[in-house]
């Protein structure tokens, strides 16, 4: 008995790891692993999974390639390109089930789904608008603007968008746009040149203005620099005539206090060297070695002064001889 309860064990064991090694898979970082609960779609985020109880959805994006013809206003045919790619949403996981069943090709056909109401939302944008007014900016802003309903409708994200073309599809009425697209282009372009040459002329025209501010400031600088070296010079040159007249002052006072001292004392006229000189020259010495002649300076003093000097000199040798 105890034989076949373990036989039977050894089965039930075995038996549990082979339905484990074929139910139990790897969760792989690149795939969604939802299941159905009793509230709704869940995903699970174990590393294991039961692999006939879940659904494998990968979490790469899906393209989007649409080329949709439709009519403007005027009824002028238009045809646009849209590119883009669409991915899973994790929080309307319910959404894109619904939308694209329990397969692992849920997000491929939630992306066509998208295609068609891109398509609707593209040919209600045209009609609306005139040929000339219809631009890829404005027709893509619109399209981003249902990225939101997009998202809980079908349960899946608008990762990129883009109007690869927009043109009419008469040839004649798509040549005129773009020339007139070219004529607007260089229009602009001349206008920004012109602004950039006005710019340019005002820039230059200030710096001019600003060089000569600053000359003008540097000359006046130096005007006032020379101003106060003239007025040091002028200082200095005075200073030097004071000097100068105070000198002459002592030496003509000093000059009339002999002329006052040898008034009062002629005497002292002998002491000199050159009165004495003088008096030998003027009586005719035989030792007389030298005869003293007034310089042209001393020529010019005045006349009382030479005539006082002589009645001097007379006196001084008058009483010499009444000595002798």
């Amino acid at each position: 008995m105890e034989i076949i309860l373990g036989i039977i064990a050894i089965v039930v064991v075995v038996g549990a790891i082979l339905v484990a090694l074929f139910e139990v898979r790897v969760r792989q970082p690149e795939f969604l692993v939802l299941y159905e609960s009793k509230s709704g779609i869940r995903q699970r985020k174990g590393s294991l999974y039961p692999r006939h109880f879940s659904l494998l959805l990968p979490r790469a994006t899906s393209p989007i390639q649409l080329t949709v013809e439709a009519t403007a206003a005027g009824n002028l045919g238009v045809r646009v390109r849209l590119a883009g790619s669409v991915a899973p949403s994790l929080e309307n996981l319910p959404a894109l089930i619904r939308v694209g069943g329990w397969n692992r090709e849920a997000v491929a056909r939630a992306a066509e789904e998208v295609q068609v109401l891109l398509q609707g939302l593209v040919r209600e944008n045209t009609e609306q608008a005139g040929i000339t007014a219809l631009s890829s900016s404005n027709l893509l802003k619109s399209l981003n603007e249902h990225a939101a309903v997009i998202r809980e409708r079908f349960g899946v994200e608008l990762i990129s968008l883009a109007v690869q073309s927009l043109d009419p599809t008469n040839p004649e009425i798509a040549e005129a746009l773009r020339q007139q697209e070219q004529a607007r282009l260089l229009e602009q372009t001349e206008h920004l040149t012109q602004q950039a040459r006005i710019a340019a002329a005002k820039a230059r025209t200030q710096a001019d203005q600003e060089i000569a501010e600053m000359e003008h400031a540097l000359d006046l600088k130096k005007t006032g620099l020379k101003k106060t070296l003239l007025e040091q010079e002028s200082v200095l040159a005075q200073q030097n005539l004071a000097d100068e007249l105070a000198r002459n002052r002592m030496r003509l006072a000093f000059e009339i206090e002999q002329l006052n001292v040898i008034k009062d004392s002629p005497e002292l006229l002998m002491l000199t060297p050159q009165a004495a000189r003088l008096a030998e020259a003027s009586q005719n010495l035989k030792n007389a070695r030298t005869v003293i002649s007034l310089a042209p300076q001393d020529a010019s003093r005045s006349s009382e002064l030479l005539d006082l000097f002589q009645d001097l000199l007379q006196k001084a040798l008058e009483a010499r001889k009444s000595s002798g």
